[in-house]
């Protein structure tokens, strides 16, 4: 039986680190070198992007990060639109080999209203 993507983001999730905004703030903060990533697609990071963020597209993913980030243990925290490209993304860099993944579990409005936007959507 098929699943749905729904399904698949409900079970990509359990197998995350889910943070808040508030909560990926904090680990920003207390935690040097964090990478942050934007796994929208590029045309949407282009239109709009919140300060800070690298982007890499979900379907690149797993072919650009080891160039960025060749340690398993450096911390990386993504988002997304929603929070279920960002779930699925971390689940496909954990079967990599990267043990510190986590996800903003929040809209993408909900991050850009906290966070701030990034001044000409190019970071």
């Amino acid at each position: 039986m098929l699943k749905s993507l729904q399904e698949r983001v409900a079970e990509a999730k359990r197998h995350c680190t889910c943070l808040s905004v508030e909560e990926a703030e904090r680990l920003v903060r207390e935690t040097p070198g964090v990478i942050l990533l934007d796994v929208r697609e590029p045309g949407e990071h282009q239109m709009d992007a919140v300060q800070g963020f690298i982007n890499i597209p979900r379907g690149v993913l797993e072919m650009k990060l080891p160039e960025l980030c060749p340690h398993p243990d450096h911390p990386i925290l993504m988002h997304c639109a929603t929070g279920g490209r960002a779930a699925l993304s971390a689940e496909a860099l954990k079967a990599m080999g990267y043990r510190n993944v986590h996800i903003i579990d929040a809209t993408f409005d909900a991050l850009k209203a906290r966070w701030g936007q990034a001044d000409d959507g190019q970071d």
